[in-house]
């Protein structure tokens, strides 16, 4: 498996975007882990990547969707990005997610990742505006790597995206990204609809298509639509773990999550302080779902100090660890909320007045990746000893 992992992506790679991989996620990445475990030894938290969600704008109107992305674009301008970015690699970051709405809506994306080569960047995107132009950008920057959401068969995929022909225009997205040579993912927010889909057959379909990784996020229901009957079940959630851990193995292809450490165990991100995420606005929220907030990017000139110095987020990844090893949200909503309470944080959603509360309130408890006596370990060394040492677990749950 590795050895052919290995050999697509260097066949079919652009050289240099394949160096920049190496260098700025890898060896660059590695380097910024370990530098978050010497300041948590130190009581200090800031995380290793950031996700940044550069607009709000979005073309589709997707089911559980959390972004408020009708009316008015807000986005994070080239100026703010760039101090953000500098601010958090004088610290040892160089990996930032990009969100949105849909990110490839932003003006000025090619100038964010031309004027941060040292930096690398994921992007999270539909694909349907990658047009083969916008791709060869992509190329001549080198330091991005698209991930484009495919949501399941025409028929589903034109139910979860509100939208019309979405399968075949972002199938056209994600064959410009291959044809530019980039290193390309494929992510899918895994719900009631499209779990079938997540098979062998889909996978050796990503591999002949030219996909290098593949992300299966678990839907979560929030926003003003949550959805909540899209969620998982607790078995489905362990199928899905079970399909991961086997195909890691098997499959020339990488298969990325973020909610389990090597021995199997459930994790939150947010909770062990590995991630935070800033809105389009410029607020900083404890993750992209979580739409309450007490800082924002622009209240000093530096990231670090107004992160670390935040009883919200200290508060919140205390609380969250406590409560459980899996999704606050989905498991837990009444801690989150009394956290939100105690510290006063104000709603972040930019929908009418008190909407983000009212929604948290709605919520009712559901299967999150938490299911104790359950746990998978990775089966592959290679994962195993990647999530060992530079992801994930750094003691949050002791």
């Amino acid at each position: 498996m590795l050895y052919s992992l290995s050999k697509r992506i260097i066949t079919t790679v652009d050289k240099r975007c394949l160096w920049k991989f190496m260098w700025n996620f890898g060896y660059k990445g590695m380097r910024s882990v370990q530098k978050f475990k010497k300041r948590l030894k130190k009581g200090i938290h800031f995380p290793p990547f950031l996700y940044i969600s550069i607009i709000n704008s979005c073309n589709l109107r997707c089911q559980g969707c959390w972004v408020k992305v009708d009316g008015p674009s807000h986005k994070i301008e080239l100026e703010k990005m760039n101090q953000i970015i500098a601010d958090a690699k004088a610290h040892g970051n160089n990996f930032y997610g990009l969100l949105g709405g849909e990110p490839t809506l932003h003006p000025q994306l090619i100038d964010i990742l031309q004027q941060n080569k040292s930096s690398y960047f994921q992007l999270f995107t539909h694909g349907q505006l990658i047009t083969p132009e916008m791709a060869q950008d992509f190329r001549r920057a080198g330091n991005v790597t698209p991930l484009i959401s495919i949501e399941g068969s025409e028929i589903v995929s034109d139910e979860r995206r509100g939208r019309l022909n979405v399968l075949n225009k972002t199938m056209e997205g994600l064959k410009n990204c291959i044809d530019a040579k980039l290193l390309t993912g494929v992510a899918t927010s895994v719900c009631q609809s499209n779990i079938d889909m997540i098979n062998e057959a889909w996978l050796d379909r990503l591999i002949e298509m030219g996909v290098h990784y593949c992300w299966f996020h678990v839907y979560r229901p929030m926003g003003a639509d949550p959805c909540p009957d899209l969620a998982l079940t607790a078995e489905q959630g362990l199928q899905l773990r079970k399909f991961v851990t086997s195909m890691r193995a098997k499959k020339p292809i990488g298969i990325v999550d973020a909610y389990f450490d090597d021995k199997g165990q459930a994790l939150c991100p947010a909770a062990t302080g590995v991630s935070h995420h800033i809105n389009p606005w410029g607020e900083i929220e404890p993750c992209p779902i979580i739409q309450f907030t007490k800082e924002t990017i622009h209240d000093n000139d530096s990231l670090y100090d107004t992160i670390t110095n935040s009883e919200y987020l200290d508060d919140f990844r205390k609380e969250a660890a406590k409560a459980t090893r899996g999704c606050v949200v989905l498991d837990r909503p009444d801690v989150l909320r009394d956290v939100i309470l105690k510290h006063g944080a104000t709603d972040s959603t930019h929908r009418e007045e008190g909407a983000g509360m009212r929604e948290l309130e709605a919520l009712r408890p559901l299967p999150s990746q938490h299911n104790p006596g359950n746990e998978i370990p990775e089966e592959h060394w290679m994962y195993r000893f990647a999530k060992k040492h530079w992801f994930f677990g750094f003691g949050a749950y002791t």
